[in-house]
């Protein structure tokens, strides 16, 4: 059994016995003719007709696959593979299978990540949806480049790709659904790694069934991906903005009305600046939070960052208390000034510029105290699991070992 191979293609396999034995053939017969030492490798999803059986037939190694899904399949592919490359591909043969060589002459060029693009290979008419042709793939793509810097990626989520198995290894991706895709692109780029493209094809694929992926469920899934791994640009960024100009007109729109040209700011943009200021601290706080569970989950690096000081228990419980402290003294001037008219209805404009603020500084302090409740449980640590015992067994099979030694 050969560990030291050079490639391994890797096919993710939930019943695909219409078009498994051409795709794994096709892989075969190219590791062949360009000469390269691998292997063909099938992770198993769970089928249930057969395509284990013609993998096998086929020159290919099969493995079974625990958990579910898209990434579960390939998450263990990655792991059984032998190969010091990885190319994953599809089992219904959309992509060319017998092209390999553009991937492999990367890899051996010592990039970590070799995406495929099929916009720039050219693809078939009807292998891809025109929702997905002209929306979905462009969009996520040009979003992925925005957020992450990724700008060599064109085709953001083709599913062929070649990658060093250890690189990859070591970046612990844990996305099981159709989200691993961009996972793997995502933490690839935070992670520092050199990425490139190379042109590839797309045809229909040969299945007589409707395929695994939906448009709108698993688009949605790779957009919160996207947007949650870069919560600097898609939460902190819009929030510190957002919270500079809200608090300006806040405290502006609280001394009086505002005349800007011939346009006059009073109540009803004081009611909105205030609600856009607890917005933007919302935001703040979210994305401060969204950094903290990355950073405590392995998934992002982010220690510098200024908002991750602020996003400890003890100061945010600070910033609340004193918060709610001066909205409560704002809250007793107003029904001071209320109990000075005996309680009578009062005209707004000499009631509201005390209230609104008042109210808002309540509602931010409040937001502030149990986001510091949330920011504590995520950077919660606990202590390492004990080892499970041996058994009998097991300790004398070790103790075998030791004497043999």
């Amino acid at each position: 059994m050969n560990h030291n191979l050079e490639v391994t293609v890797l096919l993710p396999c939930l019943n695909e016995a219409e078009t498994l034995a051409v795709c794994v053939t096709k892989a075969v017969k190219c590791l062949e003719e360009l000469g390269v030492e691998g292997e063909v490798l099938v992770s198993d999803n769970g089928s249930t007709d057969g395509s284990q059986e013609i993998a096998v037939q086929c020159g290919a190694r099969v493995v079974n696959a625990p958990i579910r899904g898209y990434g579960g399949a390939l998450i263990a592919g990655i792991e059984n593979a032998r190969g010091k490359y990885v190319i994953m591909g599809d089992a219904d043969d959309s992509y060319d299978l017998g092209n390999l060589g553009p991937f492999i002459e990367k890899l051996r060029a010592g990039h970590d990540v070799v995406m495929g693009n099929r916009f720039r290979g050219g693809i078939a008419p009807g292998a891809m949806p025109a929702l997905h042709k002209y929306l979905g793939n462009p969009v996520l793509s040009w979003l992925g480049r925005k957020l992450f810097g990724l700008r060599e990626v064109g085709d953001f989520h083709c599913g062929l790709r070649g990658f060093n198995r250890d690189r990859v290894r070591a970046l612990d991706l844990c996305m099981p659904g159709m989200e691993f895709a961009s996972e793997l692109v995502v933490r690839a780029a935070l992670a520092g790694y050199d990425l490139v493209e190379v042109p590839t094809t797309l045809k229909p694929d040969g299945r007589s069934r409707p395929p695994h992926l939906r448009t709108w469920r698993d688009g949605w899934r790779h957009l919160r991906f996207l947007l949650v791994f870069a919560p600097g640009k898609t939460l902190v960024g819009p929030g510190v903005l957002l919270f500079l100009l809200s608090l300006v007109a806040t405290v502006a729109l609280t001394a009086g009305p505002v005349t800007i040209g011939s346009v006059r700011f009073d109540l009803a943009a004081l009611v909105y600046a205030s609600l856009a200021l607890l917005a933007s601290v919302q935001l703040l706080l979210f994305g401060g939070c969204a950094k903290l569970y990355g950073r405590a989950n392995g998934l992002t690096k982010d220690t510098g960052s200024r908002l991750l000081s602020l996003m400890r228990l003890e100061v945010l419980l600070g910033i609340g208390a004193v918060l709610l402290l001066g909205g409560l003294v704002g809250t007793g001037f107003a029904v001071s000034i209320w109990s000075s008219a005996d309680f009578a209805d009062l005209r707004p404009e000499e009631i509201i510029r005390v209230v609104m603020p008042s109210a808002t500084a309540m509602a931010v302090g409040i937001v502030c105290v149990f986001s510091g409740l949330l920011a504590s449980l995520l950077t919660l640590r606990t202590a390492p699991r004990k080892a499970p015992a041996l058994t009998e067994e097991e300790i004398l099979a070790e103790a075998a070992l030791e004497l043999g030694a």
